[in-house]
């Protein structure tokens, strides 16, 4: 499909998808919708893709909705509004259920419907200068689509909080709850980014992939007989696996794996 509102660049093992409309703050619409989904269908289903960085240009990340698109939607009937908003659900799921990790490069403010795409992903690196907000409830709106993923990230306790008062916070209050994991000055997040990239596209690619299914099986689950027979037979699995024995027979004869050479 045309990507009128973002590119798709790859380098080496890394797939760089990249929100292209800085004069209106990277803000979302059905086109941006429907482009990202197939961006990181595209990359997730490429065999040679170990990481996914998700970045923007300007001086925004991602403001939410695109003010056109809000004033479309503003006029559609409930099964229009439906349809609508299971484009955007579906959108988020391709992000989080991505094969491959994914890192959100983010550069600059994130509101609303932009604090899902963040949260989807895998792991999250901020500048210092950067602003949250949850901002839906100011508009007679609910975060409801993209709960599920920030709730993951911050806990229901934070998202009470922010959920309901719609209040601005900076880039420590969204370490200290969990929304990114390094808070770096704009110089330095480039260099951040790339340190991320190599440890992750120095992992095992099925290892990974794996991994990324282990963590979505087991988060929030009890522990239980069938949770831990499910885990026993993951690392069974996964060692007797070509990969599992070439990564165990790499270190312990103590030189580089397989997916390493070359």
């Amino acid at each position: 499909m045309d990507r009128n509102h973002l590119q798709i660049s790859y380098e080496g093992a890394v797939a760089r998808i990249t929100l292209t409309q800085p004069e209106i703050r990277n803000a979302f619409s059905d086109e941006v919708i429907a482009e990202l989904t197939a961006a990181f269908i595209e990359a997730g289903g490429r065999a040679d893709i170990r990481a996914v960085v998700l970045a923007a240009r300007g001086p925004a990340f991602c403001a939410g909705a695109n003010l056109n698109w809000m004033r479309r939607v503003a006029d559609y009937t409930r099964d229009e509004s439906l349809a609508d908003a299971a484009r955007l659900a579906e959108m988020l799921r391709v992000i989080h259920e991505c094969p491959q990790p994914t890192l959100a490069r983010v550069q600059g403010d994130v509101y609303a419907g932009g604090m899902g795409l963040v949260a989807a992903c895998d792991i999250a690196v901020a500048v210092d200068t950067a602003g949250f907000c949850l901002s839906e409830v100011r508009l007679g709106l609910i975060p409801a689509t993209i709960s599920p993923y920030v709730i993951r990230a911050i806990g229901a306790r934070a998202a009470h909080r922010y959920f309901l008062t719609a209040e601005r916070f900076g880039a420590a209050e969204a370490l200290r709850i969990g929304l990114v994991h390094e808070v770096v000055s704009a110089q330095a997040l480039d260099a951040k980014v790339d340190a991320l990239l190599q440890a992750l596209t120095s992992a095992g690619p099925g290892a990974a992939r794996a991994c990324k299914k282990l963590l979505r099986d087991v988060a929030g689950r009890a522990i239980d007989a069938r949770l831990i027979a499910a885990t026993v037979q993951g690392i069974a699995e996964i060692r007797a696996s070509s990969e599992g024995k070439e990564g165990v027979q790499s270190f312990l004869n103590k030189r580089k794996p397989a997916w390493l050479q070359g």
